[in-house]
């Protein structure tokens, strides 16, 4: 298709730090707002991954949920195929958006069988049992599990194999987009790279669009075609996953890339400092308190994504 998959235009979700009650609504105070994500500008194409990378408390996981559907923007528009997201037509872009969780555990059904767990997408679809047993026993074999598997719950599962039919139940409608959040940080290491490789094959086989959120950068330069960096609710740097991870011009995707080992070196150096409170943001660049080469600029104005070498981002330090 022609244009993205799916594009934000000034995306925010702001949320309540906390309900005062009474006294809100005698005194009427102004209550403290969590700007999870402020002001987001981002696309996916048709088959594409973009990977959204960044510490807890950076606003990945409301992007993605807000991109799925599951939450609804304080201001600003997604856009699904071209077509502005409403409540009118929610349910139908849902339907063409699937979500893989971090904890598969959490995300499936203890009650339900894996069956009725990975066929459950397919009942809103109208389909013959026969053309829904049939979608079932291939999407179990694409994902790695026997047929034998369909009977049992999630208790009697391993963690990967978990994760493993929380993706078929992801895939088994065919949708235009998966949203991917840390679908492998609540696995054994072993295990992760299993359904890493999984995802990567189902991209390559069946052409799917990706939205992959997670806080290991190095696991996002091997599945993802883009990379944005996402800091205390702004994106700070996006670009093709190569020049971003080999050239990383903003200075908290530095220090992203410089927590993670290498082949050449085992030393590691974590970003030093704490994400900010989304409540009480720093004057100036976010980033600011934590920055290396924070300049007088930085601790009053807050810098814009701009082009720099083929990536855009959004430091003084690149004018």
């Amino acid at each position: 298709m022609a244009g993205p998959i799916v594009e934000t235009k000034g995306l925010k979700k702001y949320f309540k730090a906390q309900k005062t009650g009474i006294l809100e609504s005698i005194f009427r105070q102004k209550v403290p707002m969590v700007k999870a994500v402020d002001d987001v500008n981002i696309q996916i194409a048709n088959g594409e991954v973009l990977a959204i990378v960044g510490e807890s408390g950076s606003g990945k996981t409301t992007l993605g949920r807000l991109l799925a559907t599951l939450e609804s923007p304080t201001s600003g528009d997604v856009y699904f195929m071209g077509e502005q997201v409403t409540k009118k037509n929610k349910g139908s872009v849902r339907r063409e958006i699937q979500m893989v969780f971090q904890n598969p555990y959490e995300s499936l059904d203890p009650r339900a069988t894996v069956k009725s767990i990975v066929t459950e997408p397919l009942l809103r679809m109208h389909l013959s049992r026969d053309d829904r047993d049939t979608r079932f026993e291939n999407v179990l074999k694409s994902v790695g599990l026997e047929a034998g598997f369909a009977a049992r719950h999630p208790r009697d599962l391993s963690g990967g194999q978990r994760q493993r039919v929380a993706v078929a139940r992801a895939i088994i409608s065919s949708p235009k987009l998966i949203v991917l959040d840390e679908p492998t940080s609540a696995l054994d290491a072993s295990v992760q790279s299993q359904v890493l490789n999984l995802l990567v094959d189902l991209r390559n086989q069946l052409d799917f669009s990706y939205l992959y959120i997670t806080h290991n950068i190095a696991t996002a330069r091997y599945i993802s075609d883009r990379v944005a960096t996402m800091y205390a609710g702004e994106v700070v740097e996006i670009g093709p996953t190569e020049s971003v991870m080999g050239n990383p011009k903003h200075p908290y995707t530095q220090a992203l890339l410089a927590s993670v080992p290498t082949l050449d070196s085992k030393e590691v150096t974590p970003p030093t400092g704490e994400v900010p409170s989304l409540v009480n943001l720093p004057d100036g660049c976010r980033y600011n308190p934590r920055c290396p080469y924070v300049m007088d600029l930085c601790r009053t104005t807050n810098p814009t994504l701009r082009g720099a070498e083929g990536r855009d981002v959004a430091c003084w330090l690149y004018k």
